[in-house]
């Protein structure tokens, strides 16, 4: 994908992560600031067992970094290939294939454009995301792989 907005406000992988699950409630930014704040979240169900107590952390001693990343986006400070993987699963809903062949390890994904723009916005230096020319699933979304820059 040709070079998208990266966001000055950076999140670690796991911050990250926890802010898109909570996300998925629909609350309104501001909502979900003075919650997390205040450390009135749910119990995390999902396989990820999230403990948001580090969140409430950052959103109380990194007020503005916090607030910024909820409002305006984020990049994500360092991936690992299962954390990009996890991310789609988090933020997009979506089951990744996830490859870790060596030399040739990488996350494909169907995504809409405004999903792959979003997923490129995050990714942290050293990945690149790529559509894969031609592939389309049932619901017309392309495919794409995320993989480590190969120098």
């Amino acid at each position: 994908m040709a070079d998208t907005f990266k966001s000055e406000t950076k999140l670690s992988q796991w911050d990250a992560l926890m802010l898109e699950s909570l996300k998925a409630y629909g609350w309104p930014d501001a909502e979900l600031i003075s919650r997390v704040q205040a450390g009135n979240l749910p119990t995390d169900e999902s396989k990820f067992h999230f403990e948001y107590t580090a969140l409430t952390a950052l959103a109380n001693e990194e007020q503005d970094t916090f607030a910024q990343a909820v409002t305006n986006g984020y990049q994500i400070k360092y991936n690992t290939i299962r954390g990009i993987h996890s991310w789609i699963l988090v933020a997009l809903k979506q089951e990744a294939e996830l490859i870790l062949e060596p030399e040739n390890e990488a996350v494909i994904a169907h995504l809409s454009e405004v999903d792959a723009q979003r997923l490129a916005s995050v990714l942290s230096f050293g990945w690149v995301l790529s559509p894969n020319e031609g592939e389309q699933d049932s619901e017309g979304r392309d495919s794409y792989r995320v993989e480590p820059i190969k120098a």
